[in-house]
């Protein structure tokens, strides 16, 4: 089993961002987690991450209980999963080459295998030929792609998606979601968080909904 909770809860201020959630994904699995701003989507990821620890409940990411790591650990953690933000978060002042390399440079990866690896990914994703830009010449569907590229350089196992196709148009959305399923197709197991009806509708895989921090459906749809 790739992600395992087990009746995990998450409070703020004494008020639970998430309740007695437990969930099983498997490898290779594309799961959309569905729900409204506030249902506890992006509170999920960051548990997954270990942005933060559940303060009820056990989370195993490949069998390893992520409440449980040292902050030495957690780095390690990390480089089994690609995260995409709705944000962006690329860095303005560097090229989409070294936004996508930064993952790599931290991790001290050899400068040839860097430009392999990264030279894939932006192919992958459609963007190589934007590679000597910087983010502020790039439209936000290509930023996003950018972002992707960034969370799969390393070839994680674990693709988590929050919101991705927020700031876009329904046709770039559209692409967006295309290009997660091609990245599952090649065996990473995806999770996107998201409100929108044409994320799940586009997928048609799992359907997991959270409602005021309580998982309240699991759908398996048709593949």
């Amino acid at each position: 089993m790739m992600i395992q909770l087990f009746h995990v809860s998450k409070y703020y201020d004494r008020r639970p961002a998430l309740s007695n959630v437990s969930l099983e994904i498997e490898k290779g699995e594309f799961v959309v987690l569905m729900g409204a701003s506030g249902a506890g989507k992006s509170t999920l990821l960051k548990l997954l991450i270990a942005a933060e620890r559940p303060d009820e409940g056990q989370i195993l990411v490949q069998g390893r209980n992520v409440a449980k790591l040292r902050p030495s650990e957690i780095p390690y953690l990390r480089r089994k999963l690609g995260i995409v933000f709705q944000d962006f978060r690329l860095l303005p002042k560097k090229t989409v080459f070294e936004n996508v390399a930064l993952p790599l440079m931290v991790q001290g990866t050899a400068g040839f295998e860097i430009r392999r690896k990264v030279t894939e990914a932006l192919k992958a994703v459609g963007v190589d030929h934007k590679r000597e830009q910087f983010p502020r010449s790039l439209s936000a569907g290509e930023q996003q792609r950018a972002c992707i590229a960034r969370a799969i350089v390393n070839g994680p196992i674990i693709l988590l998606a929050d919101e991705p196709t927020g700031n876009l148009d329904p046709e770039l959305a559209s692409e967006i979601i295309e290009l997660f399923k091609l990245i599952n197709a090649r065996g990473t197991t995806v999770m996107v968080a998201t409100h929108d009806p044409q994320v799940m509708a586009q997928v048609n895989r799992r359907i997991v909904t959270l409602m005021e921090g309580k998982l309240v459906a699991d759908q398996r749809l048709g593949a």
